[in-house]
């Protein structure tokens, strides 16, 4: 051992500390892992800051601590890196109504300001697709409506916007219902529903997607961090699974814009340090992460 450690000009001891160090992190990455693992259970594929900010307490209890950079490094050890998938479809078509872009220029800055929604397709295995309808309160990130349907067909809209009409208080202000142009939301049912309410319609510009990409931004993140882009058998396990992952979403996920506050929290107050902020017409365009 002299000999080696005189190869390399280290002192005995600063070898065996080195090596006491190596296995002390073997250690350390062991346990987190098992940590990573247990909350991926849940989230499927919830991407590494939003990891080290759930584990964080949990290594603090043990005295242990890890930084982004080596978190993101044994990730990728074990391939636990989340890989991005995009798959496209069109679940709209363009109605004939028109409205004009209320959120463009509004600061956003408490629940109930502002409501986003959309749609996607979900694939079944024999029976072609499930569709999920889904609005979202804009400032808090908080799914209020959602409905599982086996059609396109405006009821499966009704139904999430009436979810979320819940939600509303019995007093004061009402919405922004922000869409895209679909017929699902400028049938003449939905807009009464909407009328009845007092709720005001703003839709972005036919064609783009980008003025509706808050929408588009947490159907992407149900669909690569919670598998509902994978193939499912019967629209019933659809149907049960969206009831669980937006539970989850809602209730458990941090988000990076909430300064990793969980929706609901917000949406309830009982969090209060998120900041205001702006929609302008190049917000779609600046990099964001849910």
């Amino acid at each position: 051992m002299d000999t080696i450690c005189a190869e390399f000009s280290i002192s005995r001891q600063a070898h065996y500390q080195q090596v006491r160090r190596e296995l002390s992190e073997e250690a350390q990455g062991v346990i987190i892992l098992e940590l990573v693992r247990q909350i991926r259970r849940k989230h499927k594929k919830m991407g590494g800051r939003k990891l080290l900010n759930k584990i964080g307490p949990m290594l603090t209890a043990e005295g242990l601590k890890i930084g982004r950079d080596r978190l993101f490094d044994l990730l990728r050890t074990q391939d636990l890196l989340v890989k991005d998938e995009k798959k496209f479809r069109r679940t709209t078509v363009p109605g004939f109504w028109r409205a004009p872009n209320r959120l463009q220029g509004l600061e956003i800055c408490y629940p109930n300001q502002a409501w986003v929604c959309d749609i996607t397709y979900i694939e079944l295995e024999k029976d072609g697709f499930a569709y999920l309808f889904l609005l979202m309160d804009l400032y808090s990130r908080c799914i209020l409506g959602w409905h599982v349907s086996s059609s396109l067909a405006a009821e499966g809209a009704e139904r999430a916007l009436q979810m979320a009409i819940d939600y509303l208080p019995k007093m004061g202000g009402r919405p922004i219902h922000h869409s895209d142009h679909g017929v699902q939301y400028t049938s003449h049912s939905y807009m009464a529903r909407l009328k009845d309410h007092s709720i005001q319609s703003s839709m972005g510009a036919v064609g783009n997607c980008y003025d509706n990409i808050y929408a588009e931004r947490v159907i992407n993140t149900l669909k690569n961090e919670y598998a509902l882009g994978e193939r499912f058998v019967t629209i019933q396990q659809v149907h049960r699974l969206v009831s669980e992952v937006i539970q989850l979403y809602n209730t458990d996920r941090p988000h990076l814009s909430l300064d990793m506050a969980v929706p609901y929290q917000v949406f309830c107050g009982s969090t209060r340090n998120v900041s205001s902020f702006f929609i302008s017409a190049t917000e779609s365009l600046t990099p964001n992460s849910y």
